[in-house]
Order: structure tokens, then C-alpha cells, then sequence
């Protein structure tokens, strides 16, 4: 074997374009000092990004930082597919964030400069061919957000959320750092594709079930799996709302394919698959519970991301499950959990855009009650938030949404687990009952000291263009699972 580590910087190129959009952003800061340009410095790397990673995933499987089989960085269509939405949820947060930018308390450079660190990090992690990369990837995509959750100055519920969500992610990264420690203690390697084989033979240590389980839990943090999903409403309502929608979407995003790549390339299914399956039915059986009983709307589409974390699982607990079964039950599998992510990542960024549209500069999501008649005064922004709570439904015309849950059934029942897809379509039909409310809300009658606000134009065209890609991919979602299974 050659000891001679390899590396192909066309490989690299997509996160060579996100991490140096981080240090020219800093720079613009510095030498330009105008809010504008750093915004716009960071929407161009944002989109070099996306550009960068269809480019280089358009061909073959690139491989670098390899010593003989074994390689650190493998990129492919469904990496190109991870980096480009989180480098387009960058600049979707990047257009909600204009009021907030524009009104002075926050500080632009730090604000832009995080937002592409962690985006960073997202790039990575799609690409990652070894624990020790996933996991440093995972944390790049998290550190910033500590910050970011915090940015709302003079606000006792930000700074408590910051801290909340800083301790519970330490905890986490600690138990899956642990979990990796004892796999390597085990097996002596980490690479993903090798540790499959390794941990075959050494499936009956004790050792190895708990490192299997330390790393599962470690990563069920980062989705707000039950029972480790206590920080998360606390955090989406203390954050700014356009920080709580990049968590909601980009920082679970990030915890599925992490949970995806261990799930599908390295950990025994045996041990797996009961695990994921039971954190599944846990989560979205409690985030569809409490939704119904909340009346606060960011905590509400928390509770409701908790639950839609819960189908997500539904897909890889089926998928360990299935490892004695057909090639098309797991590509299945594989499809059904990056293609319900990137949907749900999609109609959750609409939902976020179009309650930022709705809020006054700098508020929180306020109550349920406070987007009474919202629809009446905001006909197109009320159409976009009831089509994106809609999908997350499973209903028409959120025919993304109604795809993803039809594909997340499909693959459960190929996977052999029908009580589990019976689950799923139970928790389906109990989630009806808030996503309708607040649809229904939207269109009550308006109080009578209703007013009405225009909203900025950058989160006007970032809930277009965001309500555009979920009606393109609901009529055509099969360009996003052919992405996920190659």
C-alpha cells in the first residue's frame, strides 16, 4: 500500500470557495466598512458555492486525502447536492436578514462572516470519508450559531437560548467525540467505508455497542431527536428569526447526513436500526403532541421540526433494517432520507421567510394569535406561509411536502417495518390539526387595530424565489432522489 497521501484540489474547490468567501468577507469589512458590499460579498460566495459544487459533482466521484483505499474527502452528486442547498440556505438567511442588518444593532461583518464559517462546515460534511472529518465539519457548521443565536441584543431569551444551545451541543459533541474514541479503540481506523468491515469482526465486544450508541446519541443531538430535543424550542424562540430559520433547516440538514454517512457506511445495523427506529417513533409522536398545545409560532414550527426530525429517522431506521435486503429497498432508503431533508429544509425556509415578512424589523415570532388575518393583509405572503404549512403537512398543494411523506412510507415498507410506517401515517394525521390551525388563522378576520407593513425587498424576493424551488421540486422531485442514490 502507498503511504503517499493524494491530493486533487478540484475536489476541494467547493470548500475552498465557501471558506474563502469567509475570509473575503472579513476583508470587505475591514477595507470597505458598508454593510452593503459585505452582504453582497457574502451572497457572491454563496453562490460561487453552489456554482463550485454542481460543477465538480456534475462528474465522476472525486476522491482526495487518500492513502490507498482509504480516503478522507469523497465527493459525489449527493455531496454536490448537500453543499449547494446549505450554500443557497446561506443566502436565503442572508435575504431575511436585510431588515435586521439595515437596523443597526447587529454587526454585519460578524453576522455574514459566521453565517459563512458555518456554511463551511456544511460543505464538508457532505463530502467527509472519516469520523474525525465528519465530526470537526459538524461542529465548523455549529460553533458559529452559538454566536448568531445570541446576536439580539438586550434580550435576556437570546442570551438564555445561546447558552442553552452552547452547552447542550458540547455535551454531544463530547459523546460522539467519545463514541469515535472507542470505535478507533476497537477497530483502529475511522474511515467510514473501512469501518464496516472492521466492526463485523468485532461486533460481539461490548466495547463496540457502546461506542455505536455513544456515537448515534452524540448525533440525535444535532437533530433534536427525543429524548435530546429539550434545547431546541428554547433556542428557535430566543434566536433572531432569521438565525431560528437557519437553525431549523441547515443545522438539522447537517445532523441528518452526519447520522446518514455512519448509519449507511460504518455502524452494524443490528445495533442501528431498533435504535433509530424507536428515536423515531419517540420523535415524532412527542414533537406532534406538544405542537398541538403551543401558541407561540417559532416554538410551534420548532415542535414541528422536532416531529419532521422524527420522519426523517423513519427512513434510516428502516435503512439499517433493510441491510439484509435488496439493493433498491436501501437506495430507497438512501433517497428517501436526503430527498425528505432537502424538502423539508425548503417548505421550513419558506415558512421562516414568510413569518419574517409578517414580524415588524427585529421582533420575535410573537404569538399565533399575532398573524391573525395576516393572509388578508399580505394576500401573496400569506399563499407562500399556507403553502409551506401545507407541504410540511403532507397536503396538496405543498405537493413537495406530499411527495416526501409518500417516499418516507414507500421506503419504510420496502425496509420490511410496516408497524413503523403505520406510525408515521398516524403522527401524519395528528400533525394536520396545528399545521390547519395556523393555515386557518391566517385567514381569520383581522382585529381592528390590524396594521399593514410592506416588507423589506430582499426577504420579498427570498420567499419568492424560496416558494418557487418548493413548487419546481414538487414537480419534480425525482431530480432530487436521482441526486441522493448516486
Amino acid at each position: 500500500m502507498s503511504l503517499v497521501q493524494s491530493v486533487d484540489n478540484v475536489a476541494l474547490l467547493p470548500a475552498y470557495l465557501a471558506a474563502g468567501t469567509a475570509v473575503l468577507v472579513l476583508l470587505a469589512d475591514l477595507l470597505l466598512a458598508r454593510a452593503g458590499a459585505t452582504v453582497a460579498v457574502a451572497a457572491v460566495g454563496a453562490v460561487a458555492t453552489v456554482a463550485g459544487a454542481v460543477a465538480v459533482g456534475a462528474g465522476e466521484t472525486r476522491r482526495t486525502f487518500c492513502v490507498g483505499a482509504d480516503c478522507s474527502w469523497v465527493f459525489d452528486g449527493r455531496s454536490a447536492l448537500v453543499a449547494a442547498v446549505f450554500a443557497l440556505l446561506t443566502l436565503g438567511v442572508l435575504g431575511l436578514s436585510g431588515p435586521l442588518l439595515g437596523s443597526g444593532p447587529t454587526p454585519v461583518g460578524e453576522y455574514c462572516f459566521l453565517l459563512a464559517c458555518s456554511m463551511t462546515g456544511g460543505v464538508v460534511l457532505g463530502a467527509a470519508g472519516d469520523l474525525i472529518t465528519l465530526i470537526v465539519a459538524l461542529e465548523t457548521l455549529t460553533l458559529p450559531l452559538y454566536v448568531l443565536v445570541g446576536l439580539r441584543r438586550g434580550s435576556l431569551a437570546s442570551a438564555e437560548a445561546a447558552v442553552t444551545f452552547f452547552v447542550v451541543s458540547v455535551v454531544a459533541t463530547t459523546l460522539t467525540l467519545l463514541g469515535a474514541a472507542l470505535l478507533y479503540a476497537v477497530t483502529g481506523g475511522l474511515h467510514l467505508d473501512r469501518l464496516g468491515a472492521l466492526l463485523a469482526d468485532a461486533r460481539d465486544l461490548p466495547l463496540t455497542t457502546a461506542a455505536v450508541t455513544l456515537v448515534v446519541v452524540g448525533l440525535a443531538f444535532k437533530v433534536a431527536a427525543v429524548p435530546f430535543h429539550a434545547w431546541a424550542p428554547a433556542t428557535y424562540d430566543g434566536a433572531p428569526v432569521p438565525v431560528a430559520a437557519y437553525l431549523s433547516t441547515a443545522s438539522k440538514l447537517g445532523g441528518v447526513v452526519a447520522l446518514l454517512a455512519v448509519v449507511q457506511r460504518a455502524l452494524p445495523a443490528d445495533v442501528t436500526g431498533p435504535v433509530l427506529a424507536a428515536l423515531a417513533v419517540l420523535t415524532m409522536t412527542v414533537g406532534n403532541l406538544v405542537a398541538l398545545r403551543q401558541r407561540r409560532t417559532v416554538r410551534l414550527l420548532a415542535w414541528s421540526s422536532v416531529a419532521q426530525a422524527g420522519y426523517i429517522l423513519a427512513p434510516l431506521g428502516a435503512l439499517a433494517l433493510a441491510a439484509g435486503r435488496t439493493g433498491d429497498a436501501r437506495a430507497t432508503a438512501f433517497a428517501a432520507v436526503v430527498g425528505y431533508a432537502v424538502f423539508f429544509v425548503t417548505l421550513e425556509l419558506v415558512a421562516f421567510a414568510a413569518l419574517v415578512a409578517l414580524r415588524p424589523v427585529g421582533a420575535d415570532g410573537g404569538s399565533v394569535d399575532d398573524l391573525r388575518g395576516a393572509a388578508r393583509r399580505h394576500p401573496w405572503v400569506g399563499a407562500a406561509f399556507a403553502l409551506a404549512l401545507t407541504g410540511l403537512a403532507g397536503l396538496p398543494p405543498g405537493l413537495a411536502g406530499l411527495f416526501a411523506k409518500v417516499t418516507v412510507v414507500r421506503s419504510v415498507l420496502d425496509g420490511g417495518a410496516g408497524w413503523l410506517a403505520l406510525v408515521v401515517a398516524v403522527n401524519a394525521v395528528v400533525g394536520l390539526a396545528y399545521y390547519l390551525r395556523l393555515t386557518a388563522t391566517l385567514y381569520a378576520s383581522p382585529g381592528p387595530a390590524a396594521s399593514v407593513r410592506q416588507p423589506a425587498w430582499t426577504v420579498t424576493v427570498t420567499l419568492a424565489l424560496a416558494a418557487a424551488s418548493t413548487v419546481v421540486i414538487g414537480f419534480a422531485p425525482q431530480l432530487v432522489l436521482d441526486l441522493a442514490v448516486r
